[in-house]
Parts: C-alpha cells; sequence; structure tokens
C-alpha cells in the first residue's frame, strides 16, 4: 500500500541536519554531470536547487565549450569541462579528475540538460565504478542506460524466466526520476497503460532495475526495491515548465548530499517542488513563473517545515 507524502509525514521523518559547528563538507559534496552546448541551463537549474536544498560544497562536469561560462554563473561551484561528440554527447573516458570527484561525493547527478543517448548511456556506465559509494540520481538522459534499446555495450541480464531483460540492475543506491512518456521509452510500455496504473508502473520498474524509482506526474509515486511506495498529489500546472524536472533533480540531490537516504531526498524533493510551486502561484498566478524561480522558494519552505 502506497504511504501518503503529507506534511505530517515529513516532519515525522525529519531531514539529517548538520550541527552548528559543521563546515561544508560536513553538509555535503553534490556532484553534477549534466548539460550541452544546446542546454547549458540545465546545469544551472539542477545546480541551484542542490545549494538551496543545502549541499554544503558543489562540483560540475559540463560541456567544455559552456564550461566557462557555467563557471561564472555559478560561482560557488568547481567546474570541469568535458569533450564532446559531434552530437552534443559528453565524454568521459579516462578522466582522473572527475574519476576523482565521483569518489569524493555525497551524492552525484547525471543526466539533466545532455544531448546524444549512446554518449550519455556510456558516460553513466564508464562513472559506475567510481560513484558507487554515493547516492547516484540519474535523470533525463542519464536513465539511457536502463533502456532496453541502451547502446553502451553488452548490459542486459536475465529475468527469472531466463528472458533477456534490457538494461541494467544496479547493485547500489541509484534513482531513476521518469515522467510517463520517459518510462514508456525506457521500456517499451505503452504510455497510456503507465499513466492509467502509475503504481504499478513505478514498482514494476524498480523490480526491474533494482533501484528506487520517482514516476513523475499529476500524481507522483515513488517505488523502491524493497517494495516501499510512496505517492504525492500536489502543486500546480505551473510546475509543467521548461527545466522544472531539473531543478526537481537538483532538490533531491542536495537533500541526499546532506545525507537523506534517496526515498527520503525523494519524498521530500517532490513535496518541496510542489509546495514551492504553490507559493509561485500564490505570488504570480498558477501560469507564468520560471523554473529558475522555483529553487528559491526551498530555503523558506525548509525553515517552515522544521518550526511545525
Amino acid at each position: 500500500m502506497s504511504i501518503d507524502i503529507t506534511a505530517r509525514l515529513l516532519r515525522d521523518w525529519p531531514l539529517p541536519m548538520p550541527g552548528p559547528d559543521a563546515d561544508k563538507n560536513e553538509r555535503g559534496y553534490a556532484l553534477i554531470v549534466a548539460g550541452s552546448r544546446e542546454m547549458p541551463g540545465a546545469v544551472l537549474l539542477a545546480a541551484t536547487a542542490a545549494l538551496r536544498a543545502g549541499a554544503g560544497k558543489l562540483a560540475i562536469a559540463t560541456a567544455a565549450s559552456v564550461a566557462p561560462q557555467v563557471g561564472v554563473a555559478v560561482p560557488e561551484a568547481r567546474v570541469l569541462g568535458l569533450q564532446e561528440t559531434p552530437d552534443g554527447g559528453l565524454l568521459a573516458d579516462n578522466r582522473s579528475d572527475l574519476h576523482e570527484l565521483c569518489g569524493q561525493a555525497s551524492a552525484v547527478l547525471i543526466g539533466p540538460g545532455m544531448q546524444d543517448d549512446t554518449a550519455s548511456c556510456r558516460l553513466v556506465r564508464a562513472l559506475l565504478p567510481h560513484c558507487g559509494h554515493a547516492p547516484l540520481i540519474l535523470d533525463a538522459a542519464g536513465m539511457s542506460i536502463v533502456s532496453r534499446d541502451a547502446d553502451c555495450g553488452p548490459i542486459a541480464t536475465e529475468g527469472a524466466d531466463g528472458a533477456a531483460v534490457g538494461g541494467l540492475r544496479f547493485d547500489h543506491p541509484v534513482l531513476l526520476t521518469p515522467h510517463a512518456g520517459e518510462l514508456a521509452r525506457l521500456t517499451g510500455a505503452d504510455k497510456d497503460d503507465i499513466l492509467a496504473q502509475p503504481e504499478a508502473a513505478a514498482r514494476l520498474a524498480a523490480q526491474r532495475w533494482r533501484a528506487t524509482v520517482a514516476l513523475k506526474g499529476a500524481l507522483t509515486v515513488i517505488a523502491d526495491v524493497e517494495k516501499h511506495e510512496w505517492r504525492h498529489e500536489g502543486g500546480n500546472t505551473g510546475l509543467a515548465i521548461s527545466g522544472s524536472g531539473d531543478v526537481l533533480a537538483g532538490i533531491i540531490t542536495g537533500l541526499a548530499a546532506r545525507g537523506a537516504s534517496l526515498e527520503q531526498a525523494a519524498a521530500w524533493g517532490v513535496a518541496l517542488h510542489a509546495m514551492a510551486g504553490e507559493q509561485l502561484a500564490l505570488k504570480h498566478g498558477p501560469l507564468g513563473y520560471l523554473a529558475r524561480e522555483i529553487s528559491t522558494e526551498v530555503p523558506a519552505l525548509l525553515r517552515a517545515m522544521a518550526a511545525n
């Protein structure tokens, strides 16, 4: 049975809080591998959201063609420039500095704004051995590694009936954040069937990939490999805007960097994202506020939740 994500549930499931003398390292180190020359803004949205959610340190790996601009736009971050494929994908082979950052990170996000699914799949596969100690959030193109059509080497496994199951099954904490259309593309399932039964679809995906899955929508369902489920309804149509998912992924990453489990970070992240939308709708109206404004509401919401 699914557990409703409510204010009461969140109050009874408090986030890890740094002590009064904690330094930035104790607040957590977030690594975000994201963006492309055509979509550098996705990095900015996710990175800002991770900091607004409370992460103490931030590193970004993005396309070399936009890395200097990203570094100026996010002065709080260390920024690495990665070489690019002709289709705008990111290349990370033999990058010891990126591997070192993976090893240092408290939470890793891969995917927002990335292009070239084949390159993205190969990048995630190359980084998995170096990021295995930390919670890993895969969003947008970062999820291509679990696609039934994944093109990054032989990653199919066998199901219980001996049939091949496309995609990877993880052996460390991973969160995937698809909406119904992305889940349909990754699995080959019908989008309408997913929308009709989102809880069943999230459960199946979590078991299929041995990962936590946050199936996003007006009703968001979170399912983990232990067969726990949470559901959230809220927010408003203003959240259905370009870049909104990048912000959500960043919030979750910041919370995970602080020490929250992926399930807790996802539940809190979805709720904070929706509450931020409600606050912005009161200020600006239900439509027309921007994705970049969502994370600005998060610190005050966290303070309010902690006070109640």
